[in-house]
């Protein structure tokens, strides 16, 4: 019986090693949508359709084909985030003193850039690169919520190469491979017998290189008037690492582990049309398909047995944005855009570490064409996020040691980007229009 209840112990210290996620990144979960200034001065409407320029190859590929010649365009983008974790009556009686979360975001820099180059009148080749998840959060060291999380970083970058095909004058298409690093680190307080303010800390890390695809269409049936559809690929990633625990007895929990984690795939749609010689409106939606990541297992490399389980059971993710540009003069267009998102994350399977919920975005953004080579880009944005109910413990996906843990996460997010265009070299000039005969 002893045998059995240290057995049950220390299930449910691997599984504070392990349980955990990331708060507060820009898109829905740990995703990140900021991969273009000038897209996100419209809050990304019109994305897949080119309102982003080159940098639409994120969620079109075909938009490799829109800018005759060489063109790159690179942005930077700071995300500032804003939350607090607030426990509430229900909170294991032990931990409740230790108060909230204080301010668990962590300010990051988001660095993307995309570059096409025409080799003919109807092939170009591009690249995309940028960060499609992770962000980084920290809530004090001691707090109510400790044994679910203490701190979490998740960092990724990718590289997609394309190759657009420009099929007649009005349809072109485009697809490459997307090679994806993933990197995370997780921390949490281990639920030990002592006082709940001195508790060690165990760790999670490890990180794995993935590969999959892009592939998308861009339709331009008439002046004025452009319509795309892009889609990402899910990538797979054995993520190899370790588990660290503070404790001589709980050495069998550490040690080298493996994981199977399945990113989620995107299909984004795009409309831009022009309501006048000065003036467009775009739509946009996305759609993540999160329910990819279900329940992750922690497996140990020398025992080849799962040591606990991330239930992650995310839900689909929907985004839904509208916005608009205006050419004020030759050499400055001003834009804004509202968008609403579905997260995947909800009461079901909210935890401290991702205490995520649906949004509203709020932006605004300009261009200032300095030469005719360079444009300057620069936007802002605000999120309104809901605030968040939390509730983990007997019964619920996340349970450390049946610890409850009951609290309400309030945050936003401000975003600033900028970012530039350069051609190089004399402009090409435009693939001809196809001879079109009757038969």
């Amino acid at each position: 019986m002893a045998g059995r209840i240290r057995s049950i112990a220390l299930a449910g210290v691997a599984s504070a090693v392990v349980l955990g996620g990331i708060d507060g990144a820009s898109a829905g979960a740990f995703g990140i949508r900021e991969q273009s200034t000038q897209a996100q001065g419209e809050a990304f409407a019109g994305a897949a359709a080119g309102s982003g320029g080159v940098s639409s190859m994120f969620w079109n590929p075909a938009a490799v084909t829109m800018r005759p010649g060489w063109v790159t365009e690179q942005n930077l983008t700071f995300i500032g985030l804003s939350g607090r974790i607030t426990p509430q009556a229900g909170t294991n009686p032990a931990f409740l003193p230790l108060g909230g979360s204080n301010d668990i975001g962590q300010g990051a820099v988001v660095p993307s850039g995309a570059t096409s180059y025409q080799l003919s009148d109807r092939v170009w080749i591009g690249i995309q690169t940028g960060a499609p998840f992770g962000l980084v959060t920290k809530p004090r060291n001691v707090w109510a919520g400790e044994v679910y999380g203490r701190s979490n970083r998740i960092f990724t970058l990718a590289f997609n190469p394309v190759i657009g095909f420009k099929v007649n004058e009005w349809l072109s298409v485009a697809a490459g491979p997307n090679i994806e690093y993933f990197r995370l680190t997780l921390r949490q307080a281990v639920p030990l017998p002592i006082n709940p303010a001195a508790l060690p800390s165990s760790f999670l890390k490890g990180d794995s290189w993935g590969v999959g695809f892009t592939a998308g269409a861009l339709v331009t049936p008439w002046e004025g008037t452009a319509f795309g559809i892009g889609y990402r690929s899910s990538v797979h990633h054995d993520i190899e690492g370790s588990i660290g625990v503070p404790l001589l007895a709980l050495a069998p929990l550490g040690g080298q582990v493996t994981a199977n984690l399945n990113t989620p795939e995107k299909l984004s749609v795009g409309l831009t049309q022009a309501v006048s010689p000065v003036a467009r409106v775009s739509l946009g939606f996305e759609w993540d398909n999160w329910t990819r990541l279900g329940t992750i297992g922690i497996v140990s490399k020398t025992r080849g047995v799962p040591v606990s389980f991330l239930p992650l059971n995310y839900k689909d993710g929907f985004t839904y944005s509208i916005g608009g540009e205006y050419d004020w003069s030759p050499a400055l267009t001003l834009r804004a855009g509202v968008a609403y998102e579905e997260s995947p994350i909800d009461f079901s399977n909210r935890s401290v570490r991702l205490p995520d919920n649906d949004r509203v975005n709020v932006s605004v953004g300009a261009s200032y064409r300095w030469s005719e080579k360079l444009t300057l880009n620069v936007a802002y944005s605000h999120l309104f996020l809901d605030k968040a109910r939390i509730l983990s413990g007997v019964g619920r996906d996340y349970n450390v040691q049946n610890i409850a843990f009951a609290g309400v996460a309030d945050g936003s997010a401000d975003l600033v980007s900028v970012g530039f265009r350069y051609v190089f070299g004399e402009p090409a000039a435009a693939a001809p229009a196809p001879v079109i005969r009757k038969f």
